[in-house]
């Protein structure tokens, strides 16, 4: 089976840089994947893409080393199957709360007998390889997002879960949950107490912690604290800033 770059990585104790997708074409899929990210994510939770132009991303970013990760809309047995299918090799599953969301996380994310994943890799094992069926329990990655006061209650017994490979902080909905403004940088001193607490028990249960960041110093400094999965830029957001600094010097000038 394909190995997955983002385990490398992590068995190095080396930081993935993460790209996101929100445009639904597979061009600028493509173009995003061959500059060079670790992994880029699909999401379909808060961008504009459906499954029909999920597929073509996914077989667009393959062209690439650049390891192919789905956000899914949420905790539902079917569109995780589904993502997984299509050649996902890592999910990240929002507002999981507590421990038993992230035994079903799992469950939904293998196959039989650690889990309850339905069969049929229908372009999966294209991508993966014919071998898929044998080793995709231990090459796919699973992303439980702790974004909730809820969650941070429930840390331990989530990061407890056998099977759970990694955590992924959604700053803005965590900043939210604590009566802060809901931003992914400057968090205010409640969220970053917050986030610096999930990233010292992620260490102590040996889970891999990735974050959400709209800036590379701030992406440089959390994986100083230990994060090993930042993400940086989603492909609206570098067009419009791309944009906006062509115009400001032009209109500048």
């Amino acid at each position: 089976m394909r190995p997955n770059r983002l385990r490398e990585l992590w068995a190095q104790d080396k930081a993935a840089v993460n790209g996101w997708l929100a445009i639904p074409n597979s061009f600028s899929a493509e173009v995003m994947a061959h500059q060079g990210w670790d992994s880029l994510t699909i999401d379909l939770q808060h961008g504009v893409i459906d499954y029909a132009a999920l597929v073509p991303m996914l077989q667009a970013i393959s062209t690439t080393p650049t390891v192919p990760v789905v956000r899914v809309p949420w905790l539902e047995p079917g569109i995780l199957m589904k993502v997984l299918d299509a050649g996902a090799y890592g999910v990240i599953c929002p507002m999981i709360n507590t421990r038993e969301d992230a035994q079903k996380l799992v469950h939904y994310t293998h196959y039989v007998p650690q889990g309850t994943r339905s069969f049929g890799p229908v372009r999966a094992s294209l991508y993966g390889g014919p071998d898929y069926p044998e080793h995709a329990n231990r090459t796919i990655v699973t992303f439980a997002m702790i974004e909730t006061a809820q969650a941070l209650d429930n840390l331990d017994s989530i990061l407890s879960v056998e099977g759970l490979d990694a955590i992924y902080i959604g700053p803005s909905d965590l900043s939210l949950s604590l009566g802060c403004k809901p931003v992914f940088d400057d968090v205010d001193p409640p969220a970053k107490q917050a986030i610096e607490h999930i990233m010292a028990r992620c260490k102590a249960h040996g889970v891999v912690a990735g974050v959400h960041n709209g800036r590379a110093d701030v992406a440089r400094a959390r994986v100083d604290l230990g994060f090993r999965f930042v993400t940086l830029g989603s492909d609206a957001r570098l067009l419009a800033a791309g944009s906006q600094e062509l115009l400001g010097a032009m209109r500048a000038a």
